[in-house]
């Protein structure tokens, strides 16, 4: 949007102005613009680690309902910004709120669901933030139209936060959460309310009680037994492992930078905004097919599909750039050459969509032992907030840099994660979270970390 850039970026629109004797991959290589963006996923970092020990304290019915304050004011702040500083605090408390509600989220839903339709709720987060991309570029293709349109684009976000707020009125806490703050008999009245007045529940929660009492005798130091346990390896590595790789897909960096991309290969401005929309749906689409398969192909199937449908795009993204813009980027690339690069992110994101996006929520929601539960949520959370700051701050600098390189990076980073995936990853569709140790005992290389004791389970798992 020309009059949100010219009242807070003009040296942009000076660039866009002189774009025929430059360089068309560094017209928006601006590290201000670049801090609009990011300071939303340091401040997430910052408070998913906050989060952690609230939400072990207060439950997750209480971080949500903090994380949808935090999310409103920074939304209205934002929506209301006079200057560069007051939009970068507003993005910061959205930040805030970010962090707050991705750290309970996920637990709230794997600890809530049914283990056959576990995979399908916890995706439930992807595809509703999904549909809020979607409907945020609806958005700011219709208000480009005036000129006061970015701050609706901006302020409209107090919408959905008001929604977190207001919901998580009505939520009952996890039946977890609860017996681990001492209310057994609330945790019983959380069960009778999602599995219906009539449902039998006293063996699942005494299988609740027996696993959050083993917790709660080996809660203190969940950190040095996370970094030192040799029978909590495989956590430390997935802890660490999903959200790296989630962030180097370039997925993320695809979704906030995709005007500017699709500009920089030749795109006017409603154009770009509508190639966005565009690419919101398709992701959309496949969030949503996604729902519908995973429960039934399992996570490490469409971890690998996804995996090298992503990897072809990437590569076909920088040849089609490479090719036609050229290493100077000098040139201004042909109109059915910029469509191709369109179809190639779009189908770049739908292989994301229905694998690494939903996957890197479900997964680490349903791995974890219920003793370092909040600390590998919080460390999933923060891990990847903190590299897509690293990744928003750097990619306008990276394509002007490394030009149609970028992408290939990207591919080269794709291949990796889909090999450790296809090594590494046990399957965990259809298991219950209290049995989770059964797969990693059984797996050919975490069954050496990971040892089953005859009659007493698995300690690093109870």
């Amino acid at each position: 949007m020309e009059p949100f850039l010219q009242r807070f970026f003009p040296h942009i629109l000076k660039r866009m102005a002189e774009a025929k004797k430059g360089n068309e991959y560094c017209i928006y290589d601006s590290q201000a613009l670049a801090a609009f963006t990011s300071s939303l996923y340091v401040a997430a970092a910052v408070a998913s680690l906050v989060a952690s020990r609230v939400t072990r304290a207060l439950g997750r019915q209480a971080i949500m309902l903090i994380g949808g304050a935090l999310f409103f004011t920074g939304a209205v702040l934002t929506g209301a910004a006079v200057n560069l500083a007051m939009l970068i605090v507003g993005r910061m408390l959205l930040g805030f709120g970010v962090g707050f509600t991705n750290q309970a989220t996920p637990l709230f839903l794997a600890e809530m669901a049914p283990p056959r339709w576990r995979g399908a709720f916890t995706s439930g987060i992807n595809f509703f933030l999904t549909l809020g991309v979607f409907i945020a570029n609806l958005v700011n293709y219709a208000a480009a139209r005036v000129t006061w349109g970015w701050r609706l684009s901006l302020g409209l976000a107090a919408a959905p936060a008001a929604a977190i707020f207001v919901g998580a009125l009505f939520l009952t806490d996890t039946p977890s959460s609860l017996v681990m703050r001492g209310r057994v008999d609330d945790a019983r009245a959380a069960l009778l309310r999602v599995r219906g007045a009539g449902a039998d529940v006293d063996a699942e929660l005494k299988e609740i009680t027996r696993a959050v009492e083993a917790a709660r005798r080996s809660e203190d130091g969940a950190a040095r037994r996370m970094a030192t346990r040799r029978d909590y390896r495989p956590f430390l590595v997935f802890a660490v492992a999903v959200p790296v790789f989630t962030q180097l897909t370039g997925v993320v960096v695809l979704a906030f930078f995709s005007p500017l991309v699709f500009r920089t290969v030749g795109f006017g401005g409603n154009a770009a905004l509508m190639g966005t929309v565009i690419l919101g749906a398709v992701n959309l689409v496949s969030i949503t097919l996604f729902t519908f398969v995973v429960d039934r192909f399992g996570r490490r199937a469409l971890f690998m599909v996804g995996g090298v449908q992503m990897i072809i795009c990437q590569v076909a993204i920088a040849w089609v750039m490479g090719a036609q813009l050229g290493k100077a980027g000098d040139v201004v690339m042909a109109r059915p050459f910029a469509v191709a690069v369109l179809v190639f992110t779009c189908l770049h994101s739908a292989g994301f969509g229905w694998s690494w996006g939903p996957l890197a929520w479900v997964v680490p929601g349903e791995i974890f032992p219920v003793d370092i539960r909040s600390l590998g949520q919080a460390m999933n959370v923060s891990i990847s907030m903190g590299l897509a700051f690293v990744q928003t701050q750097s990619f306008l600098a990276m394509l002007c840099r490394f030009k149609y390189a970028t992408f290939a990076y990207y591919a080269a980073w794709v291949a990796v994660m889909t090999v450790f995936i296809a090594i590494f990853l046990p399957e965990t569709k259809g298991v219950p979270l209290e049995s989770m140790s059964t797969v990693w005992v059984r797996h050919w290389y975490w069954k050496r970390f990971v040892v089953q004791n005859e009659g007493k389970g698995t300690v690093a798992l109870t």
